[in-house]
């Protein structure tokens, strides 16, 4: 079963509805909240009119013993609850307490018992009096017109709002939908400003450039390994055919399969070389102090092939019989392209090895970088005219010296010298 991709909804789209919304809502409740007061006061101004009448009643049957006339026509006194009018009597009866009654032919009645005096009330027929109900219809239409009105107005503010709210995003969007990750402009999250939609491209940024860097280190591992592994492959190789040969001594024999066996290691410390080059990770073997001058000898004698029948000489200096804190892995990979690259481009002179302060030289009377490509000479597949391999050595280099913090000086004039650096540059 499929799935389906979720229907698209505007944000912008949503900004507006939703402020709308809201505006409608609590135009509503504001409506609402105005007629409620406007019935409460109309209200206490009836009930203030009623009180006030009251206290003249009743201040002058205090004077005369005798009752007044109230000096509001739509205001009576009534000496019973049986002779109240009647299309509020039976409402009264069966509700003392309510002060308010609904009559007959748009009647409308306020009730208000005299204190201390028995079964005497003063009834108030207000119809004439009321404020809000006979303007009730003028005024929702009023506050629908207003209402609208407002949700116009929100309409519009929410619209900009939106507009200006998702335009960041959409641009966003735009620039990251559909591109592949090498593809990306550098440094797109700085045209974002600086909110959560700036914090939101500066982390897709970051995330798009570790994955285009996780893709560009699988392709250089499947490079390397074919450029690393030709020399112990070839090794092998050669020590099985010697050893099938007939008459063979059996000492010549153990030292065939020691080669083997050191051939068959080295394979296994250069796959795990590069496979930490091509994750962003570091490898779980400690970095230890690593005796330099047998890493280089074997380097020489794995390598020598690359010098057969060339007037070249090999000068490691004393120097070198040192100790380096390095992975071994990690140095041997670096020596063997160092070295091979060396013995490779040098037909005629010498090839030097030093180390003075923490720095490693490889030297060669070579015939040199060419001008051409002198700037970009540890890119992968950049090699010089002379060159048989894939031009993977040096780039193997410098990534290995980026990993574990080395840093790589490559000079070029009569030959060529490559220096690397091992000393912590926290310790500088």
């Amino acid at each position: 079963m499929k799935n389906k991709t979720p229907a698209f909804h505007s944000l912008s789209r949503r900004i507006v509805a939703q402020f709308c919304i809201f505006t409608l809502v609590l135009s509503s409740i504001y409506g609402m909240f105005c007629f409620l007061l406007l019935y409460n006061l109309e209200d206490k101004f009836i009930e203030r009119e009623v009180r006030q009448e009251a206290a003249y009643l009743t201040a002058g049957y205090e004077q005369t013993k005798q009752w007044p006339v109230a000096r509001n026509s739509s205001m009576q006194l009534y000496f019973s609850k049986h002779n109240l009018p009647a299309d509020m009597r039976q409402q009264f009866i069966e509700e003392p307490q309510q002060i308010e009654f609904y009559g007959t032919q748009g009647r409308h009645y306020h009730l208000y018992a005299l204190p201390e005096q028995q079964d005497v009330y003063l009834v108030a027929e207000v119809s004439q009096m009321l404020l809000v109900r006979p303007i009730r219809g003028g005024v929702l239409k009023l506050m629908l017109v207003s209402g609208a009105i407002l949700v116009f107005i929100a309409f519009l503010i929410a619209w900009m709002l939106g507009r200006k709210t998702a335009r960041p995003l959409k641009q966003l969007a735009d620039l990251v939908d559909g591109v592949a990750p090498q593809n990306i402009p550098n440094s797109f999250a700085y045209q974002f400003p600086n909110n959560e939609i700036g914090i939101l491209a500066r982390t897709l940024e970051q995330t798009m450039r570790r994955l285009n860097q996780a893709l560009e280190r699988e392709k250089c591992f499947t490079r390397d390994v074919s450029h690393e592994l030709r020399t112990p492959v070839a090794i092998i190789k050669n020590a099985v055919e010697v050893y099938q040969e007939a008459g063979m001594a059996k000492d010549d024999g153990k030292n065939i399969v020691s080669r083997i066996s050191d051939a068959s290691m080295q394979m296994e410390q250069t796959v795990t070389t590069l496979l930490v080059l091509a994750r962003e990770e570091q490898t779980s073997i400690k970095k230890e102090p690593t005796k330099l001058l047998p890493m280089i000898e074997q380097s020489i004698i794995d390598h020598s092939r690359l010098l057969d029948g060339k007037p070249v000489a090999v000068l490691v200096n004393d120097n070198c019989n040192t100790s380096v804190f390095a992975q071994p892995g990690m140095l041997k990979v670096l020596l063997d392209n160092l070295i091979s690259n060396a013995f490779q481009y040098t037909d005629l002179g010498e090839v030097t090895i030093s180390f003075i302060n923490e720095q490693l030289t490889i030297a060669d009377t070579g015939p040199g970088i060419e001008q051409g490509i002198s700037k970009n000479v540890t890119e992968p597949t950049v090699k010089g005219s002379q060159s048989t391999g894939y031009g993977f050595g040096l780039s193997i280099v410098k990534r290995l010296c980026e990993h574990q913090g080395w840093l790589l000086t490559v000079t070029s004039d009569k030959g060529t010298t490559i220096s690397v650096s091992f000393a912590d540059p926290a310790l500088a």
